[in-house]
């Protein structure tokens, strides 16, 4: 399969969307984490109360849980879609195809890091990464 090789000028230019691309992830799962928390909590009383208004805000807090997974989705098929491999999307962990002295590596960056400053061998992680 062909895919996108970038420059380290390509790669850095997306860093600032990178950025908050995960912080707004880290936002959605929270807020999911959140929602499923109140779903579990009308679920678990349900039984005590057969009230219609409970099925109502169950009804809501699965549409929450729901839409926040549709959103975080689209999110990660944004990234993919430039064609940048995530490798941890808590800690936005990602690799960059390049090219490295005629032969492809990853640029890799994580979230914190203002640039890309490393590289590994497309067969290496995050453990082997060397400086640019």
């Amino acid at each position: 399969m062909e895919h996108r090789q970038f420059t380290l000028e390509e790669a850095n230019a997306l860093v600032p969307w990178l950025e908050e691309t995960f912080q707004r992830l880290t936002g959605m799962r929270q807020e999911q984490t959140d929602a499923q928390t109140r779903l579990d909590e009308l679920l678990k009383h349900r039984g005590s109360n057969g009230s219609s208004s409970s099925n109502e805000a169950m009804q809501q807090a699965q549409g929450n849980v729901d839409r926040l997974a549709r959103l975080m989705e689209e999110r990660f098929q944004d990234i993919l879609a430039e064609g940048i491999i995530v490798r941890d999307v808590a800690t936005g962990l990602v690799d960059f195809p390049s090219q490295r002295d005629g032969r492809e590596v990853f640029l890799c960056w994580i979230g914190g890091e203002e640039v890309i400053g490393f590289w590994h061998e497309t067969d290496r992680g995050f453990a082997h990464r060397q400086p640019l």
